[in-house]
C-alpha cells in the first residue's frame, strides 16, 4: 500500500497501534447527528420494522425456548449497576471514574448467551419469514408459532443456512436455524473456542474447521453456499440485516433507563463502551442508540491490541482494504469473538460520523477485568466480552478525552454521566473452562 508508511508517520496512534501496545483514538470524522442522519442507507423505520419482526416470532421463540416465556419471547437482558466493579477499577487503576457504571448483561442472552443473539438470531427470523410467506405456510393472521409444525419444520430441513465465525455468531446462527429444522453449517476459523464447536455439533449442526483465520472461513462459507440454490449465507462482513437486528437494543435500552429514572441529555450524557471484532454488532448497537438519544449518546468501540481491525480501518480510511497483518500485526488474541483481522466496510463507513473514539487493550488486562467483576459483583464474562471496560479505564484523565469533553461541553457533566459497558457473552460458558479463564492470572 503506496500511502501506508506516510500515514503512520503522520498519525502517531497508528505508529502505536502497529507496535502492538495500547492507543486512544478520537475519531476525528465525528459530526452532530442531525448532519449525518441523512447520509445513512438505513433508517428509523428499518429499526422499527425489525422490531416489529421480532415480535411477530415471540410465539415461536417461546415455543422453542421456555426460558424466554417470562419476556414474551422477547429475547432481552438486564441492565445492572455496577458500583463495586466501579471501586475496584479505581482502586486498581488510580483513575475517578466520574458517574455511574453499569452492565449491559447481553452475556445472559436467551438462546446464544451472547450479543450475537440479536443479529444473528434476527436474520434468521427474517430469512424464514420470507420463505414462510413466499411458499404459503402462514395463513393471514396466523400465529408464528404455527411455523413450528413438524410439516413446515420438514419443509425448512430441505434449505441450508451457512455462516461464517470466531465462535459467538456461530452459536446464535447454528441454534435457533438447527431448531427451526435447517440443515446448517457453520465455518470456524482456528480462533474458535472448542467448546463452541462441541455444542454446535450437539444441535446436529455441521462444524467446519480451519487452520486459518476468521477472513478465510467467511470465504469458504460464501463460497459453498452460492454453489447451492437452497443454502442462505449469513454476511458478517456486509449484512445489513445483522445490523438491524443489532440496532433494536437502542429502543430497549432506552426503556431500561427510563424504568431506572435515568436522563439521557446534554447535562446527563450516556456514554457506552462496546467490544468490537468486525464491527457488526457495536456498529449495530450505536446506531440504534444514535437514533434516539443523537448527540447525547458517546459510543466507543474496544478491540484487542493484537487486532484493531475496525480502528485501524476507520483511522486510515482504508475500511476493508487494509488489514491488521499489513501493520505488522499477527490478529491472534485470547478474545475469541474479536479476532479479526480485517473489518466490514459497511459498518465502518456508517460510523464514520457516529463513532466517538475507540481504545485498544492487552489481553492479559482482561482477564483481570473477568476476575475484579467475578469478584466484586459475581457476574461472570468471557475475557472478549470484558473489552468494554477498558473504555472508561483508558480515557479517564487522559489528554484525548479531556479535549473531547471541552469540545462537547461535557466538562462540567459528567459527575451526572452514565457509563455502560456492553457485556457481549460469556453464560454458556463451560464450568471448567471458566476455571481455566480465572487460572491464567494465577502467579500474575
Amino acid at each position: 500500500m503506496e500511502n501506508l508508511e506516510y500515514l503512520m508517520e503522520q498519525n502517531p496512534c497508528l505508529k502505536r497501534l502497529s507496535e502492538g501496545k495500547e492507543v486512544v483514538w478520537m475519531n476525528p470524522g465525528k459530526i452532530p447527528f442531525e448532519e449525518a442522519k441523512n447520509t445513512f442507507p438505513l433508517t428509523e423505520e428499518d429499526i422499527r420494522d425489525a422490531e416489529e419482526r421480532l415480535v411477530r416470532f415471540a410465539p415461536l421463540i417461546m415455543k422453542y425456548f421456555p426460558e424466554t416465556r417470562e419476556q414474551g419471547g422477547i429475547i432481552e437482558s438486564p441492565l445492572t449497576e455496577i458500583s463495586g466493579m466501579k471501586e475496584v477499577l479505581e482502586g486498581r487503576y488510580g483513575k475517578p471514574l466520574r458517574g455511574r457504571l453499569f452492565l449491559k448483561e447481553d452475556s445472559s442472552l436467551a438462546i446464544a448467551g451472547s450479543v450475537k443473539a440479536r443479529g444473528g438470531i434476527y436474520e434468521v427470523l427474517k430469512h424464514t419469514e420470507e420463505l414462510a410467506l413466499s411458499h404459503g405456510l402462514l395463513q393471514p393472521a396466523e400465529s408464528y408459532a404455527a411455523l413450528g409444525d413438524q410439516e413446515k419444520r420438514k419443509f425448512f430441513g430441505d434449505y441450508t443456512i451457512q455462516v461464517g465465525s470466531t465462535g459467538n455468531l456461530g452459536l446464535s446462527i447454528g441454534i435457533i436455524s438447527a431448531v427451526l429444522g435447517y440443515r446448517v453449517i457453520v465455518h470456524m476459523s482456528m480462533d474458535a473456542k472448542q467448546w463452541k464447536k462441541d455444542l454446535l455439533r450437539s444441535y446436529g449442526v455441521d462444524v467446519r474447521e480451519y487452520m486459518s483465520d476468521y477472513g478465510e472461513a467467511v470465504k469458504q462459507g460464501r463460497q459453498l453456499s452460492e454453489q447451492d440454490q437452497k443454502s442462505y449465507f449469513v454476511d458478517d462482513e456486509n449484512s445489513q440485516n445483522l445490523f438491524l437486528g443489532y440496532a433494536v437494543a437502542g429502543k430497549r435500552l432506552q426503556a431500561q433507563l427510563q424504568e431506572k429514572g435515568i436522563t439521557v441529555d446534554r447535562e446527563h450524557p450516556l456514554f457506552v463502551y462496546l467490544p468490537c471484532g468486525i464491527g457488526g454488532a457495536p456498529g449495530g448497537i450505536s446506531f440504534g442508540l444514535k437514533q434516539i438519544y443523537g448527540d447525547h449518546v458517546h459510543c466507543f468501540f474496544a478491540e484487542p491490541v493484537q487486532a484493531p481491525c475496525m480502528l485501524l480501518g476507520m483511522a486510515t480510511g482504508l475500511h476493508n482494504e487494509i488489514s491488521v497483518e499489513d501493520v505488522g500485526l499477527t490478529g491472534k488474541t485470547q478474545a475469541d469473538g474479536l479476532a479479526v483481522g480485517r473489518p466490514s466496510a459497511f459498518v465502518g463507513k456508517v460510523m464514520g460520523p457516529l463513532l466517538s473514539g475507540e481504545v485498544t487493550v492487552e489481553d492479559e488486562k482482561l482477564y483481570r477485568y473477568m476476575k475484579d467483576l467475578l469478584d466484586s459483583q459475581d457476574i461472570f464474562l468471557e475475557p472478549s466480552a470484558c473489552a468494554g471496560f477498558q473504555g472508561p479505564v483508558s480515557l479517564a484523565g487522559t489528554q484525548e478525552f479531556e479535549q473531547y469533553l471541552k469540545e462537547n461541553g461535557l466538562e462540567n457533566c459528567m459527575e451526572q454521566a452514565v457509563h455502560i459497558v456492553w457485556a457481549t457473552g460469556g453464560s454458556m460458558v463451560p464450568k471448567e473452562v471458566r476455571e481455566e479463564y480465572c487460572a491464567a492470572l494465577d502467579g500474575k
